[in-house]
């Protein structure tokens, strides 16, 4: 169960060295996104018993060990506003993938300047985006995390060190959580959110809010629309259960800023929606219309 990891250098057709726009993306092709192994077998039932047991343990045992060495050294500034934080994420991102026998192929359609701030924007699926994208991410970026991981003591503390910013649905707190992530892009950081807010259950994306929204909108950022896929089947919501497998992330080209105004803002949103699901290679459900759709829980 070795992991495959390996970025993509930007493809050929993508056009933006040359000045051009990039293609249409693709969608993933089923042998980037299928399980190593299938489940129903003897060998692919032992795979994934093997799979959930040493990928569990490193979530507890390893996942302390880098958490307390994050406290200690996480702090220490590189060079285009990143941390040696985001060098132990992507090593404990790597090491978690490995440990559950998960394969990543990372796709990159147009290069990124390390000098441009973004928002990245991305599909949620599973537990398992979230060291995928460490992994993978071209740049670093700061997340946003729901506040009760914060209060983990020494993993919260570690989230804390690498400038990660607490979430909590609704109210006040979303709105100070909104600012912080502002706060953060002023000081040239980049930020990467779900819009869905929460997993999907399907695989299909879920209503976008308007938060990252606003927020590329005030600060005038691109947005980078993100797509995975495969991580639904490595491990569902409501799972310990971890299944070896291949994921396909790929990152697209950037969208502008918003426009001013909400019709701006909502034009924004169902294009970023249509891109994320053409690179995840999923289906985008029309939004819900009327009262409380796109619900801007940032404000």
């Amino acid at each position: 169960m070795l992991s495959d990891m390996q970025d993509r250098e930007p493809r050929a057709d993508g056009g933006a060295a040359a000045g051009g726009a990039a293609a249409p993306a693709a969608t993933p092709p089923a042998s980037e996104t299928t399980p190593a192994v299938s489940a129903t077998t003897p060998l692919g039932f032992l795979a994934s018993l093997v799979a959930t047991v040493t990928g569990n343990l490193y979530l507890l045992v390893g996942t302390t060990g880098f958490a307390v060495v994050t406290v200690l050294t996480g702090w220490i500034p590189l060079p285009h506003g990143s941390r040696f934080f985001f060098v132990l994420a992507r090593w404990w991102s790597r090491l978690l993938l490995l440990s559950s026998g998960v394969r990543v192929r990372s796709e990159q359609l147009v290069p990124f300047s390390p000098d441009q701030v973004y928002v990245f924007l991305s599909n949620h699926q599973s537990l398992f985006d979230i060291p995928v994208l460490l992994a993978t991410m071209p740049l670093p970026a700061r997340f946003l995390a729901k506040r009760e991981l914060f209060r983990i003591p020494v993993f919260g503390w570690a989230l804390k060190t690498g400038g990660f910013i607490p979430v909590e649905r609704g109210g006040k707190s979303a709105g100070e959580s909104f600012r912080a992530a502002a706060g953060r892009v002023r000081r040239g950081s980049s930020v990467l959110l779900f819009p869905e807010e929460t997993r999907s259950t399907d695989g299909n994306l879920l209503p976008f809010k308007r938060g990252g929204f606003l927020l590329a909108q005030k600060a005038a950022l691109p947005m980078v629309p993100v797509g995975i896929s495969g991580t639904l089947g490595v491990r569902p919501r409501h799972s310990y259960r971890i299944h070896p497998g291949r994921v396909l992330v790929r990152y697209g080209e950037p969208l502008p800023p918003p426009g001013s105004g909400r019709g701006g803002s909502a034009a924004s949103i169902a294009e970023a929606r249509a891109r994320i699901a053409e690179l995840a290679g999923v289906e985008a459900p029309a939004e819900p219309a009327g009262p409380g759709a796109n619900v801007d829980r940032s404000e």
